[in-house]
């Protein structure tokens, strides 16, 4: 590949990840997690790369911790599955043209597209994990002050105590994990959030992976999911907006495919200039960053990845939103093909700190 298409790429690295690369390279069997963003849209620029992960790198993986919150949950619950490339493609035609709001929609159709799409992931109503892969499905669960209430000033209250410390938002929300498969890293609490960790069954999976996709004012939550604490069910990037976590307990790479070259905390946290974007977190040592470069975003229709105001920008015109998500979803196969190459000939000199 011409070395110019790496510039497609921005690459960063935590220390242990860095030292490894220059040392050894990097190979499937190195990978022992891959998280997954929430994002709304911007995660449709990384399916190209999961299929390709799933197709050649995934089968080589003798174990794999696989954690998402919102369309990152998606993304890591078609990746868990047996046949991971049609889990995604279903997830993809849905997500891009099954959300064909009218102006102004209700909560309450916002939860229902976001079930159907959910849906979707899904083979026949069931998920199967395949031997060797853990999956988490990151969820919040309205607790304290939020208990059963879901309007803009329960929230905004939420936002001004989370400005104030990121643990004081852990008096209004606690993390539900979703398991299903082999043993993972997120099996007991790690910060003020707690962690109530729930087996994944055919009785609540749907409603696991609608939760986690469930954001407020915006969309209802889901109720008292079976086999789940009681409560209310908002989307896992509330609390878990980048998936910083402690991936660093893990003994090889965490390979993060990302739609931007930094982990901010929680989705509040993107507001906060001196949080969005820390540096040189521990948990962040053995982490290996995979985004678009700006080169790369200026390719795409309206110089940027899909997101959630296109829902507003394009309004009504629903064909439109449609052509030019598609076309920025195969643009990024050019992206993944970047990303592979570079994985199997890894360049340090290319890699920045995390």
């Amino acid at each position: 590949m011409p070395a110019s298409d790496f510039d497609l790429l921005e690459l960063r690295a935590g220390p242990r990840a860095l030292a490894h690369l220059r040392e050894r390279g990097i190979a499937p069997a190195d990978v022992r997690a891959i998280p997954a963003a929430a994002g709304g849209p911007k995660g449709l620029a990384l399916i190209p790369l999961d299929r390709r992960i799933a197709r050649e790198w995934l089968p080589a993986m003798p174990r794999v911790e696989l954690a998402g919150a919102s369309i990152g949950a998606w993304r890591m619950a078609a990746l868990a599955q047996p046949d991971a490339v049609a889990a995604l493609d279903r997830l993809k035609r849905a997500y891009v043209r099954d959300q064909n709001y009218r102006r102004n929609p209700s909560p309450a159709e916002v939860g229902g597209t976001i079930r159907a799409v959910a849906r979707q992931v899904l083979a026949e109503g069931r998920l199967d994990v395949r031997e060797g892969v853990s999956l988490d499905v990151l969820t919040s669960r309205a607790r304290g002050p939020l208990a059963g209430r879901r309007g803009r000033r329960a929230f905004a209250r939420a936002a001004l105590t989370n400005a104030v410390a990121r643990s004081r938002l852990a008096h209004h929300l606690e993390r539900v994990v979703f398991h299903a498969g082999a043993p993972s890293t997120l099996a007991e609490s790690h910060d003020a959030f707690g962690l109530a960790s729930v087996a994944i069954d055919a009785g609540n999976v749907e409603d696991a992976l609608t939760a986690s996709g469930s954001i407020p004012i915006v969309s209802d939550p889901v109720e008292d999911i079976a086999g789940a604490p009681p409560g209310d069910y908002w989307d896992g990037g509330l609390i878990d907006y980048h998936l910083l976590l402690p991936h660093s307990r893990l003994d090889g790479i965490v390979l993060y495919p990302h739609f931007v070259p930094h982990v901010t905390p929680g989705w509040l946290d993107k507001f906060l200039p001196w949080r969005a974007r820390p540096r040189a977190h521990p948990w962040l040592a053995n982490v290996l960053l995979v985004a678009p470069s700006r080169a790369f975003l200026d390719r795409l229709p309206n110089r940027k990845l899909p997101d959630r105001n296109d829902f507003y920008r394009y309004s009504l015109d629903h064909a439109a939103r449609i052509r030019d998500w598609e076309r920025a979803i195969a643009e990024c196969e050019r992206f993944a093909d970047a990303a592979m190459a570079w994985l199997a000939r890894p360049d340090p000199s290319r890699v920045r700190a995390l």
